[in-house]
């Protein structure tokens, strides 16, 4: 009796290790899923408002005066609650400084 009562709780133990050990590495896969994805949106924002500033210049000859011109005239979408966007413009005829973070 104390041979099967020992056996089984090994096998217990072993499929405990094994659940949780699967529950780590899945967790550690959705963590960094979401830091890559969270990089891959701030590259696609940061390509969006270049862009957008770039168009600017070439249809109406100056860089947009400010971020919400880029928004309303060139229908660039920002998420405020996820980033921080910095347009930092020097002159109309100098390509400005856009620097995004996350929040």
């Amino acid at each position: 009796m104390k041979k099967t009562a020992l056996n089984a709780l090994k096998s217990y133990g072993i499929g405990l290790g094994l659940f949780i050990l699967t529950a780590v590495v899945l967790l550690g896969g959705i963590s960094s899923t979401e830091t890559a994805s969270a990089e891959e949106q701030m590259q696609m924002l940061r390509d969006n408002i270049n862009r957008a500033v770039v168009s600017c210049y070439a249809l109406e000859g100056s860089y947009p005066e400010s971020l919400d011109y880029i928004r309303e005239h060139y229908n660039v979408r920002i998420d405020d609650e996820k980033f921080v966007v910095h347009y930092m413009i020097f002159a109309s005829n100098i390509m400005p400084d856009v620097d995004i973070m996350e929040r």
